[in-house]
């Protein structure tokens, strides 16, 4: 294979538009303190099989640290879960220990619902 048409880092090769510009990648926010974090914690349902799973979401920051705080949160509950699309999840009803934990550490204007 050529290596001429390897492409940039976005995969584009060529266009025939000739006002075609390749927008940069957006910067993620700075993470904000966790007093300034509103968080909610919430039980879902629905698409896992009836297993419940305790969510968290409402975080701003990088992804290396909300990744941390569900790493930390896993930890704590002692259960599995992941971080997908801006949302901790956590397997089990563990809602009053997340809530408890944020508030101990620091994210005071947290939600349950």
């Amino acid at each position: 294979m050529s290596k001429k048409n390897k492409g940039d880092k976005f995969g584009y090769v060529y266009s025939t538009d000739p006002n075609f510009r390749i927008e940069e990648e957006a910067t993620e926010q700075e993470t904000l303190e966790p007093a300034k974090q509103v968080l909610s914690v919430w039980l879902e349902t629905k698409q896992r099989g009836g297993k419940a799973v305790s969510l968290v979401s409402g975080f701003v920051g990088t992804t290396a640290d909300l990744e941390a705080l569900g790493k930390l949160l896993k930890n704590f509950c002692g259960t599995g879960g992941a971080v997908k699309e801006g949302e901790i999840l956590i397997q089990g009803d563990h809602r009053a220990k997340i809530l408890d934990w944020l508030i101990k550490k620091g994210y005071s204007k947290t939600k349950k619902l």
